[in-house]
C-alpha cells in the first residue's frame, strides 16, 4: 500500500506540523506501507492549463504522478479566507476527473476559527467526491489554540490524528480486498 500525505499550502507551519506527526504515525504503525509527504511549500508547481498531468515536467509532474500512484491520501490543509488554499486547488485541477477513483482520502484541517469546519464539509468533501474518492468521513479539525510554539499541545488532537491514520489504512486495505475479490469474479 502506498500512502501519500499532501500538505496543501506553500506558507505557514501548523498544517506541516500536523502532517509531520501524521506521517510519522504512518511509518510507525504501517512500516510495510510506502509513504511519502508532499509539502507544497517544497515544490515549484505550475498552474494547471488543462493538459494531462503526464505532460507536465519537473515538480509539477512529480507531485501529480505521486498523488495518482497513491492507494491512500491524507490531505492536510489550512483554511484561508474561508476557503482552501489555491495551491491545493491547483493540484486538484492538474489531475483528471476520476483521479481519486479507488483511492481512500482523509483530511486534516487547520484553522483559526471553529467556524471554519464548514469549509471541509462544503468545499473539500464535494471536490473529493466529484473526483471519485472514498472519503474517510471523520476528519481532524485543529484550531489555533491547539498549537503552541509549532507543536500540537492538545492530547485529544494527537489521539484523533492517530485514529485518522488507522481509519485511512484500514479503509484502504478493505477497499483493496473488495476490488480484488470483484476482479477475481471475472476470471480473466
Amino acid at each position: 500500500m502506498k500512502i501519500v500525505g499532501l500538505s496543501g499550502s506553500n506558507i505557514g507551519t501548523k498544517t506541516r506540523t500536523a502532517m509531520n506527526i501524521t506521517m510519522d504515525t504512518v511509518k510507525e504503525k504501517y512500516p510495510d506501507a510506502a509513504s511519502v509527504l508532499l509539502d507544497l511549500a517544497d515544490y515549484n508547481i505550475q498552474f494547471s492549463d488543462g493538459r494531462s498531468y503526464l505532460d507536465y515536467e519537473g515538480d509539477t509532474k512529480y507531485v501529480a504522478q505521486t498523488v495518482m500512484e497513491a492507494d491512500a491520501l491524507i490531505i492536510g490543509t489550512p483554511i484561508f479566507q474561508a476557503s482552501i488554499p489555491a495551491t491545493l486547488k491547483n493540484v486538484f485541477d492538474l489531475l483528471p476527473v476520476n483521479a481519486f477513483q479507488d483511492k481512500v482520502v482523509s483530511m486534516i484541517i487547520t484553522a483559526g476559527s471553529p467556524k471554519h469546519f464548514l469549509i471541509a464539509e462544503q468545499q473539500l468533501k464535494p471536490i473529493l467526491a466529484y473526483m471519485k474518492a472514498q472519503i474517510v468521513q471523520t476528519y481532524v479539525f485543529i484550531e489555533e489554540r491547539d498549537f503552541y510554539r509549532k507543536e500540537i499541545v492538545n492530547d485529544d488532537v494527537l489521539l484523533r490524528l492517530d485514529r485518522l491514520v488507522e481509519d485511512t489504512a484500514v479503509l484502504a486495505e478493505t477497499y483493496t480486498h473488495i476490488r480484488q475479490a470483484k476482479e477475481a469474479e471475472y476470471g480473466f
